[in-house]
This record gives structure tokens, sequence and C-alpha cells, in this order.
């Protein structure tokens, strides 16, 4: 075998091809180190500047949670779906007629909620809370279901635009108002859907984070409730809020990254660029590698003995027994001219055949089942060798002139 060492004293020709080699690694390793630092980048950038595709009945978002599906389907209707992300975007891009879409606005005060209400002449809620529910006069809850633990419930109502929508799922039931509509009324007169008119504007109120989403919009009635709720405008504006937007943000803690000092991230980046020109200044190598022959002798009955105390050391008789079978039927079969590949049976029969004996009991010997122990590992090894020197003075007997 060989084995590859580092040579002090190489000749001309690889010396000569040392430094191009070198430069070579070096322009390698900067094409790295390059490329990590721009994947690290776009990626910053991506995180920080792309449009959040997560929360709940995000119209943009694909997402089981996400109400994509059923935004694409109020758009085949011929109702411009307009998604804006912040406050004063959602007050520009509304206009007379227009339909405000919007879940529970958790980010934004009292104050906040009712001046972006007030510029919408249709507003719908399709996320309720309590304080939403007081601060509109819309009424009280009554119930909530969960994922499912109310019957389907018809419209029941007298406004037109629900009298097909067939029965949904309700999520959440209300006692509504004394001038508020109820619509999709159970057996107890609660409503899942309330409709009321506020200063000139008309309000809708219903829990349909699940019913609407991507997920469960097939389910039921919920497509037709979707396009009930908001296609009948031709223009929506459906507002996507979220904690920057909310004017609660004064009140919300300090990032780990508004508290770091603005330093921090080149010492970071400094940091692991020394950190990479370590480990190539380290990890060079000495020298071109040469191969040197050492040739090896093992005798053979050091690994002969080897294997037989290691045989002996894990006391497994049938592994050792079947060695010295191996071991006696390939010289048998040598001294009985037959193919060293023969098998226990061959070798029995002609060994049969030569001393006159019956098969069977030659055939027990050479492929017979395995010792148990110790003692019937030695009775086996005895038998062998005795038939071993019966063949052989057979043969020396059939051979003498």
């Amino acid at each position: 075998m060989s084995l590859a060492v580092s040579a002090p004293g190489v000749p001309d020709s690889t010396a000569a091809a040392r430094p191009q080699g070198r430069r070579g690694n070096v322009r390698g390793w900067v094409l790295v180190v390059a490329l990590l630092i721009g994947i690290a980048l776009l990626s910053l950038r991506l995180v920080t500047t792309a449009p959040s595709l997560e929360g709940v009945l995000n119209p943009e978002s694909p997402a089981p949670g996400g109400a994509k599906a059923v935004a694409e389907l109020v758009r085949q209707q011929g109702t411009e779906v307009e998604v804006v992300r912040s406050r004063t975007a959602a007050g520009a891009a509304l206009d007379p007629g227009s339909t405000l879409v919007l879940t529970d606005p958790v980010a934004l005060t009292d104050d906040a909620v009712l001046d972006l209400l007030d510029e919408a002449d249709r507003v719908v809620l399709l996320g309720t809370s309590a304080r939403m529910l007081e601060l509109l006069d819309l009424g009280t809850g009554a119930a909530s279901t969960g994922a499912g633990g109310l019957d389907a419930v018809e419209a029941s109502c007298d406004r037109p635009e629900f009298a097909d929508t067939g029965g949904v799922q309700a999520e959440r039931m209300f006692e509504p108002a004394d001038d508020v509509d109820g619509c999709f009324r159970d057996a107890d007169g609660a409503a899942a859907l309330l409709v009321a008119e506020r200063e000139g504007a008309r309000i809708s109120f219903i829990e349909a984070t699940r019913m609407l989403s991507n997920r469960h919009l097939a389910e039921d009635g919920n497509a037709a409730l979707g396009l009930a709720l908001l296609a009948q405008t031709d223009h929506v504006v459906w507002y996507v809020g979220s904690l920057e937007d909310g004017d609660r943000a004064a009140d919300t803690p300090a990032t780990l990254g508004e508290l770091t000092p603005a330093w921090l991230t080149p010492a970071i980046l400094l940091l692991l660029l020394a950190g990479i020109a370590a480990i190539w200044w380290r990890g060079g190598r000495f020298g071109p590698l040469v191969a040197e022959s050492l040739p090896v002798t093992v005798r053979a009955s050091e690994t002969m003995h080897g294997r037989a105390r290691l045989t002996a050391k894990a006391a497994d008789a049938p592994h050792a027994a079947a060695a010295i079978r191996a071991g006696t039927r390939a010289r048998l079969a040598t001294r009985l001219a037959l193919s060293p590949r023969a098998t226990a049976e061959e070798v029995a029969d002609a060994a049969s055949d030569r001393l006159g004996v019956p098969r069977g009991s030659l055939h027990d010997l050479l492929g017979g089942p395995a010792p148990a122990d110790d003692r019937e590992l030695v009775e086996l090894a005895r038998r062998l060798a005795e038939l071993e020197t019966a063949v052989w003075a057979a043969q020396t007997e059939r051979n003498r002139p």
C-alpha cells in the first residue's frame, strides 16, 4: 500500500506550479465570501421590505388561514379589490359607495377605529370582539361555537343579498340590539351576522375568520356568504392592519434591533470576515503530496491465531464450528479431486464412496447443526480430524503401487 506524506523537497516543475494554485485558491475563497455576503444582504432586504403574507384573512395569502380565494372570487364578479396596509392609504382609497373590509382592528384605538369607519359608506367587519360590539353599540355576545359546535343556520332575515346563501356553520352568535338586524339566526333568536346603520354608514359584523378562509371557503354556503358581504359594490378596499400601523405603537416595547448600537452589525460582519480569513490562512497545505511505498507483510499464522483468540473470547461455538467445517471441507475437496466450491453434501458423498461408510453420518458431520457449547465443539473437531486422517490414509493406500 502507499501513504501520502508532505515532502520537504520537490521538483522544480511542482514548485513553479504552487504559486499559481495558491492564487487560484485565493480567488475561490474571495468568490465564496462575496457570494455569502450577497445572499445575506439580499435575504435581509427581502425580510425587511416584502409584505407579510401571514395573518388572519389576508387577501393576498394563499395559506390555509388566508383569504386569497374569496378575494379572487369577488374579483370574478366584476368588483375591484384593493388591498391597503395603512389607515392613511385606506382613507385615500375609499370612494363614495366603496366597501371597507377589515378584521378586528386590535392595533387601533377607539378614536382611530371610529375615524376610519366614518370615511366609508359601507363597512364589513370579518373579525369580532366584545370591544367592537360595545364601541359600535351592536349588541352582546351570545355563544362561541369554536370550530363547529352548532348546526348550520340559514339566513332568515329580510336582507335580499343573503336570500340565496344557504346554510353556514356559524363561528359565533350574538344578541342584536334593538336597532340592529340579525341574520343567520338559531332557534334561540341569536344571530351570526349583525347589520346596522350608523351615521349614514352600513356596518356588517360577523365572525368569519374560519368560514371565509381558503381552507373552509368551499364548505356549506361560505362562498355565497362572502359574495353577499363583499361583492355588493364596484370597489372594495381591504385594510390589512398591523402593529406598526396602529396608534398604540408608542406603547409597545422597543425591539432588540432598536436597543443595539449602530456599530454592532458592522462589527459582526468584520468578525465574520476575520474568521473566514483565519480559516483560509491556517487551513492551507504545507506542500504537494507525494506517494511513498510502504510494503507491509503479515504472517498467516498471526492472522489465524488472532481470529482464534477473538472467537474463544466471544465463546462463539457455532462460529468456530463453521470455520473448522469450512477448512475440513476445503482440504477434503482437494484430497478427493473435487472443486474448491464443492458443497458439504458433495464432499460427504465422495468421502463415503472412498471410505465405504454411510453417507448420512458424513452429511451430519460436515453440514449438520452447529454445536451448542464448547464440549460439543471439541467433539466435532475430534471427529472431523479423524475423518481427514481416514481419507488421507485411504487415498495413500489407493495410490500405493
